[in-house]
C-alpha cells in the first residue's frame, strides 16, 4: 500500500485525499472553500469595452439543445415553427413563447444568432458550452467561474465562489484544485443540504478526517492536498455563517416566489438573485428537456413559458434591486434545432448555427450581433464560435483570456481556448 501511495501522480493524490474527505463528511462542501485559492494572482485592466464591468454571472444553461427559431432567432416561412414571432420594442423579433421578454426586456438584450459548434452530440456539446474546450480523455477543463477564482481570487469570505443549482458540478473545476468546484444545489426547494447538522456530529467527522488523512499529507507535500488541509476551518467558518440563510428560499414572500414560477428552474433563478446579492460571483441554474424531437409544440408551450417568466422576473428583480449594471445574466444552450419540422412534428440537432443571450453588466442592450440565414440553417453574417463566447464572458468578468495558465500535466490554457472578444455586444 505505501509502494503504491509513493507512486500516484499529482491528480491522484488529489483524488485520493477527495474521496476521504467525501466519504467522512458525508457532505459535498469540502471543494469549496480552501484558502490555496487566496494566492491566485490578480489581473490589470484593460482597454476593451466591457472589461470587468461583470461582477457576478448567471449563467442560465439550456440542456437538450434550445431551439432558436422557437426562441431567440424566429423565422417566417415554412421553418417558423408553432408560435407567430412577437415585434419588441428594440425593433427585433423574438420567438413567440417569450412574450413578457420582449414586451418588457428586449432593449436589455444584447443576441448572438451567429453561434455555431462542430458538435452535435448532448454529451459533448454540453461539456464544450460549459467549459469553452472540446473534450479530451487525458484532461479536464474548468468552468468560467472556476477561471475567475483562479485569476481573481475568492469572492468572499464564507460563502463559495461559484454555485451550480440544478445540476452536479460535473468538474466544474477542471485541472485546478478541487477548491474551485462549483457548489451544488441539486434542489432550489430544499437549499444546501447538511447545513443542519449538529456542531457535535460535525466535529466528531472532521477529527476523524483530519486523523485518516493526517499522515497522507505529511508524506506528499502537493499543493491539491493543502486545500484539505484548510478545509476543516473553512467548513465550520461556512456552516457557522450567518450567510447559510441565502439558501432559504423560505425568506421570500409568497408575491417573490410566485413571479418566478414555482418550479426549480424558476426557483433556481430566484436564488441565483439571492446569491449575487451576498457576492458570489459564479452562479448557473440547469434547465433540461429542451431535446423536442417530438412534439415540440407542446414542448415549447411549457418550456417557453417556463423560461420567459423566470428570466423576465430575474431581469426586473435585479434592475429593481440595483444589481443589473453588475451582474451578467448569460443564456446558452449546447446547439440549436433543425429548421425543418420533422415527421414526429419535432426538431432534431442543429450544431450549425444557434443562438445565445446576454443582458446586464456591460451589455449593449437592443443589441443583435450575427446572423443566421433566412431558414435558420447556417451562419449568414458575423459567425461566433463557442470559444468566442466563453472569451466574452471573461473578458466582461475582467478575466485576462489571453494569459496562460499551466495544468499540473504542464499544458497551457487560457480562457476560451484562444476566442476572440465580440466587442460589438459591450456599451
Amino acid at each position: 500500500m505505501k509502494n503504491s501511495l509513493l507512486q500516484l501522480d499529482p491528480q491522484s493524490r488529489r483524488q485520493f485525499a477527495e474521496t476521504i474527505a467525501k466519504a467522512t463528511l458525508g457532505v459535498t462542501l469540502l471543494p469549496h472553500l480552501s484558502r490555496a485559492a487566496d494566492t491566485a494572482p490578480g489581473v490589470d485592466n484593460k482597454t476593451l469595452p466591457g472589461f470587468g464591468k461583470a461582477k457576478h454571472v448567471i449563467w442560465l444553461q439550456m440542456i437538450g439543445g434550445m431551439s432558436h427559431i422557437d426562441t431567440l432567432d424566429p423565422k417566417e416561412g415554412d421553418t417558423k415553427g408553432p408560435s407567430d414571432p412577437v415585434q419588441t420594442k428594440a425593433g427585433f423579433k423574438l420567438g413567440g413563447f417569450l412574450p413578457t421578454l420582449a414586451k418588457e426586456h428586449s432593449e436589455k438584450l444584447a443576441i448572438i444568432r451567429s453561434m455555431t459548434s462542430k458538435t452535435g452530440v448532448h454529451a459533448s456539446g454540453q461539456y464544450i458550452i460549459r467549459t469553452g474546450y472540446d473534450p479530451r480523455a487525458t484532461i479536464k477543463h474548468p468552468v468560467l467561474g472556476a477561471w475567475a477564482q483562479q485569476l481573481l481570487g475568492k469572492s468572499g469570505r464564507s460563502l463559495p465562489s461559484s454555485v451550480c443549482i440544478n445540476r452536479g458540478p460535473d468538474n466544474g473545476n477542471g485541472f485546478f484544485s478541487a477548491a474551485f468546484s462549483p457548489l451544488p444545489i441539486h434542489d432550489p426547494e430544499a437549499g444546501l443540504q447538511y447545513a443542519n447538522s449538529g456542531g457535535d456530529t460535525l466535529n466528531k467527522r472532521l477529527a476523524l478526517l483530519n486523523r485518516l488523512d493526517s499522515d497522507f499529507r505529511a508524506k506528499f507535500q502537493d499543493t491539491n492536498l493543502k486545500a484539505y488541509t484548510d478545509f476543516y476551518d473553512d467548513t465550520l467558518k461556512l456552516l457557522s455563517s450567518e450567510d447559510l440563510t441565502v439558501f432559504r428560499l423560505s425568506e421570500e414572500s409568497s408575491d417573490a416566489r410566485s413571479a418566478y414560477g414555482m418550479n426549480k428552474f424558476g426557483q433556481g433563478c430566484l436564488l441565483a438573485r439571492r446569491l449575487v446579492e451576498r457576492g458570489v460571483r459564479f452562479i448557473e441554474v440547469a434547465y433540461g428537456g429542451w431535446d423536442m424531437h417530438n412534439d415540440i409544440d407542446d414542448g415549447m408551450e411549457d418550456h417557453g413559458a417556463t423560461l420567459d417568466t423566470a428570466l423576465s422576473a430575474l431581469l426586473t428583480d435585479l434592475q429593481s434591486k440595483g444589481l443589473l449594471e453588475s451582474t451578467m445574466v448569460v443564456l446558452c444552450s449546447e446547439f440549436g434545432r433543425s429548421p425543418k419540422i420533422n415527421s414526429r412534428n419535432g426538431r432534431d440537432h442543429h450544431p450549425k448555427v444557434f443562438s445565445t443571450l446576454l443582458a446586464g453588466g456591460p451589455v449593449k442592450g437592443g443589441t443583435i450581433y450575427g446572423a443566421s440565414d433566412k431558414e435558420g440553417s447556417a451562419p449568414a453574417d458575423k459567425q461566433a464560435t463557442i470559444q468566442d463566447f466563453h472569451s466574452t464572458v471573461g473578458h466582461a468578468m475582467g478575466l485576462d483570456v489571453n494569459e496562460i495558465v499551466m495544468s499540473p500535466s504542464n499544458r497551457p490554457f487560457t480562457v476560451g481556448d484562444k476566442g476572440q472578444v465580440i466587442t460589438e455586444v459591450f456599451a
